[in-house]
């Protein structure tokens, strides 16, 4: 498989989403196994899918375990709903789901500022039949203010995603310009700032979108950059992207931040799905 040149991966901070690889492992072994491929940084969708309240036990173990394998946890999502699965947040479901999300807000918050931990991921949610789209937004908007504000107190950005059209065809955000529009709404509802785009390179080229364009324009609004290849959603060099020249394109327009790695490992065990990347490349600088 071909592989990132060292020069190029030297110039990134990488971080292994914890949510779609090492699966094959209990969650409280998975930062262990990210820490022994050489990984130094990870990140989590919400791992209590049931549950945005979870017990002090969990949080605390889950802690322990990050702690543990001296890693550092980079990102986290809010309340998403189920994620794996059919759903794709919460924040903008009336009832019981947008209920779930507040209720989740501060323990997320809580959870995040104990690790050091700088990003929180909103995901909006999906369109719900029957429901006025605008009645949704308003929601939205009311509950990523909220959000925004918790992310402020603990010196954290507030990220928002677009994901693809074709695999998400309910969620709202599925294109570049939609998802920063969000952003901008909630940074002036708030007047914090701290309201930052998701960038997605697997989302953005599966909705078709000029990903080189995409990072000119919105690179400065960037708060989080994920990928994997397409199609497949595999490892890089398992697709056609460019990611080696985009995350090179990324550097250029002035993205320092973090790169997650949120791609699926394939029919092998995570541990060989880094081949792409050199192992000094792993640890974060």
């Amino acid at each position: 498989m071909p592989g990132f040149v060292s020069s190029t991966a030297a110039d990134q901070r990488f971080n292994v989403n914890l949510s779609i690889l090492f699966t094959e492992l209990p969650l409280l072994e998975r930062p262990a196994a990210a820490a022994a491929a050489g990984f130094t940084a990870v990140e989590l969708w919400w791992p209590w899918i049931d549950s945005p309240t979870p017990g002090r036990s969990e949080l605390d173990a889950l802690k322990k375990a990050i702690e543990d394998a001296d890693v550092r946890l980079t990102g986290l999502n809010f309340y998403a709903g189920r994620l794996p699965g059919p759903d794709r947040g919460a924040l903008s479901v009336p009832g019981e789901e947008s209920d779930r999300f507040r209720a989740n807000i501060d323990v997320a918050a809580g959870f995040a500022q104990s690790l050091g931990c700088t990003a929180l991921n909103a995901l909006y949610g999906n369109r719900v039949e029957g429901v006025d789209p605008a009645e949704q937004d308003a929601l939205a908007l009311e509950n990523l203010v909220l959000a925004a504000r918790a992310a402020d107190r603990i010196g954290a950005s507030l990220l928002i995603e677009a994901l693809n059209r074709p695999e998400s065809p309910l969620y709202p955000l599925v294109s570049a310009p939609a998802a920063v529009a969000v952003v901008d709404q909630v940074n002036e509802a708030t007047g914090l700032g701290n309201a930052r785009f998701l960038m997605d390179l697997y989302h953005l080229s599966m909705n078709g979108e000029d990903l080189p364009q995409v990072i000119d324009a919105y690179a400065a609004k960037t708060g989080h950059v994920q990928i994997a290849d397409n199609p497949g959603r595999g490892a890089p060099g398992t697709g056609s992207l460019p990611l080696e020249e985009l995350l090179g394109l990324l550097k250029k327009a002035g993205y320092d931040g973090w790169v997650g790695l949120e791609y699926k490992p394939g029919d092998r065990p995570s541990a060989e799905a880094f081949d792409w990347l050199p192992a000094e490349a792993r640890a974060a600088r």
